[in-house]
């Protein structure tokens, strides 16, 4: 057995960097990409975009990581207490000597589950024939009417109102407020297409169309819409349904069984709305040719008036009868006319004078002067951040300065190089009779070994 102290044979000293290189390697080298499933907790997203947190069970935690190129691809935003599972590598931070995951993929616990379940369905149905093409209905063209099923507090419901204001106010909208998420969520979407559709058959109320929705979310937030319920339910409605579930990447099974799929609850809104511009522009064009049709009826009238007189020998009291009554009807007509071009104009001075209640100036403004401060604020940071560096930067290189061995020559110190310019360290390495140099502050010495003095160890 080796004897520790025994100095001619010493056991190899690493330093703490050598053994954390080591570890990591060792760590990285045994173990492949693995799935690891817990809480979060100590989240924090710095400004460099890198998230770092904890996994914990009841029993244990450990250290997790994830760089900004992996979690922009993740659609939700984590925090403490979440439940999720992760892909990732197995490693450790050399700078603190910590056990740690580098996550590469991150989804909520049971999102697995979720998508297996979420395909079955989707081949049944597919199967079944409920996304054929010919079993959708053609969506109306135009609206008078439209029932919203959605929840009432939502940024859907919102987004839905909003455009509708804009494009065309009159459209009247019922929202039938249901549960989006959560446990028992799906059966109230699913009883408020049933109560629409009976209400729409025993003529409680008058419905054009449906838009069934919600905002974005992960796949378990979108949940309620991809259960069979649901689906079937869009199935068997009457009034046309357009699905409008989540943002543009999200695709719910109502959405493939819908009979038309909007992208944003905001596009199913705009899909089912006229723009009142081309109303405006529509009846600017039905008043010019309606003009135009009654100059062209009393230009003909006027004709066959005049060929009339002329075929008429003694048409006497009668003749000017005729044309009494005819005057009388030319100036009624002129007044018909006259009061529905002013009718067309008032209605058109109210929607200009809608168009310009809902200018978007006055919150132009407010961003502009939101933009201006947060500039201000941004250089100020800056200028900030720059007088920290430059402070920094100055204490470092008095730091290097006085780590210079230049510095030590200066204290009259010499650096001792051989022939080759090698710096001696140990006298046993020169005999006496060989040149050597010696470097001062200032200058240079060319000397000669005249003798040597050895230190044993």
């Amino acid at each position: 057995m080796s004897n520790p102290f025994d100095n001619d044979n010493p056991p190899q000293t690493l330093s703490v960097s050598q053994l954390n290189r080591q570890a990591r390697t060792l760590l990285e080298s045994h173990f492949d990409f693995v799935w690891v499933e817990g809480e979060i907790s100590n989240f924090v997203a710095p400004g460099s975009g890198h998230w770092y947190f904890s996994l914990k069970d009841d029993d244990a935690q450990v250290r997790c990581a994830m760089f900004r190129n992996r979690n922009q691809r993740v659609k939700f935003k984590p925090k403490n207490g979440d439940a999720i599972r992760l892909r990732c590598r197995v490693s450790l931070y050399e700078g603190r000597g910590e056990f740690q995951l580098i996550v590469e993929h991150m989804e909520h616990a049971g999102a697995g589950a979720l998508q297996a379940a979420f395909e079955r369905l989707k081949a049944k149905l597919l199967a079944e024939g409920l996304f054929n093409p010919e079993n959708k209905k053609p969506l109306p063209q135009s609206v008078s009417h439209l029932g919203v099923i959605t929840s009432p507090t939502g940024a859907a419901i919102h987004d839905i109102l909003t455009v509708l204001r804009r494009r065309c106010p009159a459209i009247a909208v019922s929202i039938i407020p249901v549960a989006v998420q959560g446990d028992g969520a799906a059966r109230e979407i699913a009883t408020a297409i049933s109560n629409a559709n009976r209400w729409q058959s025993e003529g409680k109320v008058q419905l054009d169309a449906l838009i069934v929705g919600r905002g974005g979310g992960s796949l378990e937030d979108l949940w309620a819409f991809n259960e069979e319920i649901v689906a079937r339910a869009i199935a068997a409605s009457e009034l046309p349904i357009v699905s409008a579930v989540g943002h543009e990447i999200d695709f719910s099974i109502a959405d493939m069984v819908a009979d038309h799929r909007a992208a944003t609850p905001s596009a199913a809104a705009e899909l089912l709305s006229p723009d009142q511009l081309e109303w405006q522009q529509r009846l600017t064009q039905i008043e010019a040719n309606l003009v135009r049709l009654i100059k062209r009826k009393l230009a003909g009238a006027a004709s066959e008036l005049e060929h009339l007189r002329k075929r008429l020998k003694h048409p006497g009291a009668q003749l000017r009868e005729q044309a009494q009554r005819l005057d009388d009807l030319e100036q009624r007509l002129i007044l018909a006319q006259t009061n529905l071009l002013r009718r067309r104009r008032a209605e058109l001075a109210l929607l200009e004078s809608r168009l310009h209640a809902r200018s978007p100036l006055p919150r132009l403004q407010q961003l502009q002067r939101d933009t201006a401060q947060l500039q201000q604020r941004l250089e100020a940071a800056m200028q900030h951040k720059l007088q920290q560096a430059g402070a920094r930067l100055a204490h470092l290189a008095q730091m290097l300065d006085s780590l210079s061995p230049l510095g030590t020559l200066q204290r009259g110190y010499a650096i001792v190089t051989d022939g080759k310019g090698k710096v001696l360290t140990d006298a046993a390495t020169v005999s006496a009779g060989d040149q050597v140099e010696a470097r001062l502050a200032k200058g240079k010495l060319a000397l000669t070994v005249t003798g040597v003095e050895k230190k044993e160890n």
